[in-house]
């Protein structure tokens, strides 16, 4: 298959689709055949932004200004899109938070925060999507993006390593629960990015400086850390039928070995 068409067919639904990984995962959609997708996300400026882009690229593109920690706007934005596209066969949920807590530092309302985002959004986001292709009678793929964090994470990162392993084990039980429908579903798990929100995520938590890119890569064992135009092509394979029965597939995306000390 060729690879400027192995998504023709897809008609997707993008968290976080506005910026970061989010907005790369889309752009290789379009780059590869997809003509119909939808960007969930917070800021109507970006995704306004974005859309611009990828119509221009040839592909019928609205954002949908929805929080994925509202399990009922993520349920409108599926019925909004299917409304707009006639159906959804594809779904890539990018959207995510990562804010810091150790598991002394943690509250109940940033447990909640980090659940209701992490795991509620994408849940009730697959609900939607699933439901209406088993009313369509139709098959279809799902990829989450999840993180390295999932096999345990930082100490810093508490609340946040659970979220991404409950993801986890929800890829996997949607995985389970409708092969037989011919619906796939499985995550990648990226390591440390490079992102605009990973700058404002160092600057905010950790106080590091202007170049804390440029030192961090410095001490990685490849000399960079994940871009989002590197993932990207992962996430639209997975999503593509060229991917063929994969499912329930959890794919570490790293330069660290999980079990291997350095």
């Amino acid at each position: 298959m060729d690879l400027n068409t192995r998504n023709s067919e897809t008609r997707a639904i993008v968290t976080g689709g506005a910026q970061g990984i989010g907005f790369a995962i889309a752009r290789q959609l379009v780059a590869e055949g997809c003509r119909a997708i939808a960007l969930v996300g917070r800021s109507q400026d970006k995704g306004d932004m974005a859309v611009a882009e990828l119509s221009k690229a040839g592909a019928e593109a609205v954002f949908l200004s929805a929080d994925v920690s509202d399990a009922k706007a993520c349920l409108n934005a599926v019925a909004d899109a299917r409304k707009r596209f006639g159906s959804i066969n594809g779904l890539v949920n990018a959207a995510a938070t990562s804010a810091r807590g150790s598991l002394l530092e943690t509250t109940p309302e940033l447990f909640d925060m980090l659940f209701h985002t992490n795991v509620a959004g994408p849940m009730f986001l697959m609900q939607g999507v699933v439901r209406g292709l088993l009313d369509d009678g139709k098959p279809g793929s799902i990829v989450n993006v999840l993180s390295m964090s999932a096999h345990g994470g930082q100490p810093f990162l508490a609340g946040y390593s659970a979220s991404k392993g409950a993801l986890a084990m929800l890829t996997r039980n949607v995985a389970y629960a409708y092969r037989r429908n011919h619906i796939r579903c499985n995550a990648v798990l990226p390591g440390w990015m490079d992102t605009p929100g990973e700058d404002v995520v160092q600057k905010k938590w950790h106080d590091a400086p202007d170049n804390w890119l440029e030192l961090a890569e410095a001490k990685a064992p490849m000399g960079q850390l994940v871009k989002p135009s590197q993932l990207a092509p992962l996430v639209t394979y997975l999503l593509s039928p060229q991917a063929g029965i994969m499912t329930g597939a959890l794919v570490d995306y790293d330069q660290n070995i999980i079990g291997v000390a350095d």
